[in-house]
């Protein structure tokens, strides 16, 4: 299957230039759904043909699903082309330019996205509305196991829109979508993509082909991927382990009908990828992860009896890695972490009625979910079997009050029970004569979060929204429960089995043009947290047992979970001007801006806070070529935390040229493109103060990437 995968993504290098016309990018248009007629026609829902090449003239990027929270949330969104020039092999380094998010960076295939400098258990990775269902959040270390060459398209909610997935995502939530699930009947009967590419600072290799085909009413669905690198290249030299390997496949199937679809699927997913740092490459750290993935999805658009749409999610997931320190018959299994993990989720929108205030559309659904994990080390048990089970109930609704006035609000509540075994350790932390004493655990909470918003058509295509928001986050298991070292970040972790609810009350402004010469999006928040939850550096540093905590020469820094109250204020803008007309498209200018302060009620900084950046570039766009330059400067942190130490900035300048054309071929015209990008071109010097090794690590090194895809 590998050796398929290869010829088929890497064929499109040697063809002739590139794929489906690139449409312009710009920031996210707001959508709002038409009611749907009561009555349809009977006929099986087909792909609709693709598009004309398109001018060079504004065409907005929405959300692939329509939802009744979308306004209120800030949005942004990368199509499969975005996503393949950029070549990333994790969610985080894909998406780690995009204003407001930034990425952990851990190694190319562990980099988890950073949300207004929230991370960890705050965002929320899924794929097809059905969490990734790894271990992801418990460490930087840790791949998310969604690989964004798989994905047609990469979404990022920020905002109210989080609600509709759960309390945990106050940061936000990335969705990776694509068609493992088929929603219609493929035109003609068959599609098929090849996407690869090939990047000079790793000699790294990836490509994947994707397969459609159906008649009648079943569609089923085919794909494959596989990546490889070596350690990659950085400014005067190479950063040792970081090689990887990564392969998955998957299959699924649907039967559709005149009014909606019911399908499911399954997926593998295998990686082995090693972890760089200075410890880490002296024992060849690495992390041998296997995840098996069973997902079922289904919509049926009623249309009469009140009810527009009916849809369901539901998934099973088989994950387990091993940390593993040597290569072949020197490796030794440091730490072993397993999770199984169910979700479903049901949500009904009811068709829009007319009140005494005006037009009422929204849904409302059920969600549950139920996690087994564990964590077994090498001499003792370092997250003994837990069990989180959550039960949720959701509304959001939409009024339009006037014709340029819609007001907004959403309501989650949730009953979540967790069990497992808890540690008490002595009040400083350091080893009295005795070990810490374990015991049973069960907790129950109860989050109840709120939103509500107004929004504003303005003149010139301008709309305004103001939001207010309560979220209440339960402390997950890990947060609970966790005890002893954590191997790859050379961190000895402790939990705490009495936190309580955090709280967080947020107050939102945002404006957006999303049409027209000049587009933008800008948003500025203040959120206040009661009982935030984070990982407390204490200076104690231990080796590979709690009797060891405060050893002189020990190798592992002490983190508790803790909770103090927090205060983040922030703001995103991002901008784009078509200048003028050139040759047969158009050029532009565009820039963009990002910052997050965050500070503990006693004015002392919240660690691991991203810096602010500012960037800008110019941009040329038509039916065939694409082309970009963008320079992103990156200031220095110095607001640091306990324990932290300074982070120089950096400027990163990436530049990019691509292609495309259609070949016509009868009923199966085919599409290439092929294009260049160019990364860190001034070979600079870059670390990033939210990685745990960024004192040890550098970031990949100047690069050039070639990359190519084709479909008909």
């Amino acid at each position: 299957m590998k050796r398929a995968v290869w010829v088929a993504g890497l064929a499109c290098l040697v063809g002739a230039p590139a794929s489906d016309v690139r449409a312009q990018e710009e920031l996210p248009e707001i959508t709002v759904r038409a009611p749907k007629p009561a009555k349809r026609r009977a006929r099986v829902a087909v792909r609709p043909p693709a598009p004309a090449p398109a001018p060079a003239l504004p065409l907005s990027v929405a959300p692939e699903e329509p939802r009744p929270d979308a306004p209120l949330a800030s949005e942004s969104r990368l199509t499969a082309e975005q996503v393949l020039g950029r070549g990333a092999a994790s969610l985080g380094d894909t998406l780690g330019t995009t204003p407001g998010v930034s990425a952990t960076s851990f190694s190319p295939v562990a980099s988890r996205p950073v949300i207004r400098g929230l991370g960890g258990f705050r965002v929320r990775t899924q794929e097809n509305g059905i969490g990734s269902a790894d271990m992801a959040n418990l460490g930087e270390d840790h791949a998310v196991v969604i690989d964004p060459l798989a994905a047609q398209s990469v979404e990022v909610i920020r905002g109210p829109g989080t609600l509709r997935y759960g309390s945990q995502a106050t940061g936000g939530v990335v969705s990776a979508s694509n068609n493992r699930i088929p929603t219609a009947i493929p035109k003609n009967g068959a599609s098929f993509e090849a996407r690869g590419g090939l990047n000079s600072v790793s000699n790294s290799r990836d490509g994947t082909v994707q397969l459609d085909a159906g008649g009648g009413n079943v569609a089923i669905h085919a794909d494959a991927y596989t990546r490889k690198a070596g350690d990659y290249r950085i400014p005067g030299g190479v950063q040792a382990n970081s090689s990887y390997r990564a392969e998955g496949h998957a299959i699924g199937g649907s039967y559709v009908f005149d009014r909606g679809f019911v399908g499911m699927s399954f997926q593998d997913t295998a990686m082995t990828y090693f972890i760089p740092g200075i410890d880490s490459a002296r024992v060849k750290n690495h992390i041998d992860l296997r995840q098996k993935k069973w997902t079922s999805r289904g919509e049926w658009r009623v249309g009469e009896g009140g009810i527009d749409t009916v849809r369901y999610w539901l998934g099973y997931t088989d994950y387990h890695h091993n940390e593993i320190n040597g290569v072949d018959a020197n490796a030794q299994i440091g730490s072993r972490f397993k999770n199984r993990e169910f979700e479903s989720r049901i949500e009904v929108a009811h068709l829009p009625f007319t009140t005494m205030l005006g037009e009422l559309r929204g849904s409302a659904g059920v969600q549950w979910s139920r996690r087994d994990l564990s964590v077994a080390g090498a001499t003792e048990s370092l997250l003994a079997p837990a069990q989180n089970t959550n039960l949720a109930a959701f509304v959001f609704e939409e009024l339009r009050m006037a014709p340029r006035l819609r007001a907004q609000g959403a309501l989650r509540i949730e009953q979540t029970e967790t069990n497992g075994t808890g540690a008490q350790f002595p009040a400083n932390y350091l080893p009295p004569p005795e070990q810490p004493t374990v015991f049973p655990v069960d907790r129950r909470f109860m989050p109840v979060s709120a939103s509500a918003g107004l929004l504003y058509d303005l003149p010139h295509d301008i709309v305004a929204r103001v939001t207010v928001q309560h979220v209440e986050r339960a402390p997950d298991p890990i947060e609970l429960f966790y005890k002893g070292p954590h191997d790859t970040p050379r961190t000895f972790e402790i939990g705490d089995p009495t936190m309580t609810l955090e709280k967080a009350n947020t107050l939102e402004l945002g404006f957006k043009r999303a049409r027209g010469d000049t587009r933008f999006e800008l948003s500025i928040y203040h959120t206040r947290y009661q009982n935030f939850i984070f990982k407390n550096f204490t200076g104690v540093r231990c080796n590979e047992s709690f009797a060891s905590c405060g050893t002189p020469g020990a190798s592992y820094d002490q983190i508790i979970y803790s909770q103090r109250d927090a205060r983040f204020t922030g703001g995103e803008l991002q901008i784009e001007h078509d200048v003028a007309r050139v040759w047969n498209g158009v050029f532009g200018v565009e820039a963009q801006y990002d910052i997050v302060h965050a500070t503990f009620a006693d004015g002392s900084y919240v660690p691991k806070i991203p810096p602010q950046r500012l960037g800008g570039g110019v941009y040329y766009r038509d039916p065939n070529w694409t082309a970009r330059v963008n320079l992103l400067h990156a200031f220095a942190q110095t607001n640091l935390g306990a324990f932290e130490t300074p982070t120089p900035g950096f400027n990163l300048l990436n530049a990019e040229i691509s292609h495309t054309t259609t070949l016509p071929n009868g009923d199966w015209p085919v599409t290439l493109t092929i294009g260049f990008k160019g990364e860190n071109l001034l070979d600079a010097d870059i670390r990033f103060h939210q990685s745990y090794k960024k004192d040890e690590v550098l970031q990949p090194g100047r690069n050039i990437r070639l990359f190519t895809s084709m479909k008909f």
